[in-house]
């Protein structure tokens, strides 16, 4: 298929399709003529990949690590978590007390020194910034976010298929960046129906 064609499939605009190309996150189609090239499935499935990073505010830098993934998978499905959740997590804070966010880690049951030292100062900036805001996360309310948490895990890992490394790679790749927003919305949904039982709606 030509460029407008694999627009027209995807929904993707051709400039910014031509920008993919440029910045060597889609694959050069097959060249047709000097200023030609064709597009195929594989376009299409690369491109809807890369809008779907892109959508979710994963930056192109860290768009293309996780293509990187895609296309050259780490040994084990541990390692390539640690390449999808680098991709989402914020920069990491020098010298930023981690104490509380060890002892959620421990919490979820495991040990500290084996987490990736991001993703741990990832939870001690969320922790820290809650502080800031002079808001206190009942206790009560904290063991609810680890137990979720806890379960959640264990479903998404659960849910690895094993029929083949790319489906390995697409699942833990994408499965963990793109349900972040459908949990988020779950929380805010549930809530609304909680404090409709306790409160009364109208």
């Amino acid at each position: 298929m030509r460029i407008s064609e694999l627009s027209a499939a995807t929904g993707v605009p051709v400039p910014t399709i031509k920008y993919y190309l440029r910045e060597k996150l889609l694959p050069e189609g097959t060249r047709t003529s000097a200023t030609q090239a064709s597009y195929d499935e594989v376009h299409v499935q690369r491109l809807r990949v890369i809008r779907a990073l892109v959508d979710s505010g994963v930056s192109i830098a860290e768009t293309r690590n996780v293509i990187a993934a895609l296309d050259a998978p780490p040994p084990t499905p541990y390692e390539l978590l640690g390449v999808a959740h680098a991709a989402v997590a914020p920069p990491a804070e020098d010298g930023i007390d981690t104490a509380a966010a060890e002892d959620l880690f421990t919490q979820l049951g495991g040990k500290p020194e084996s987490c990736d030292p991001a993703q741990l100062a990832g939870l001690a900036h969320a922790l820290r910034n809650v502080e800031r805001a002079g808001f206190r996360i009942p206790p009560d309310v904290l063991a609810a976010y680890v137990a979720a948490a806890r379960l959640i895990a264990e479903a998404e890992i659960a849910g690895i298929p094993t029929d083949s490394a790319e489906s390995v790679v697409r699942y833990v790749v994408l499965g963990t960046v793109l349900p972040e927003q459908v949990l988020l919305a779950l929380r805010r949904v549930a809530e609304q129906v909680v404090s409709a039982e306790r409160f009364g709606a109208d």
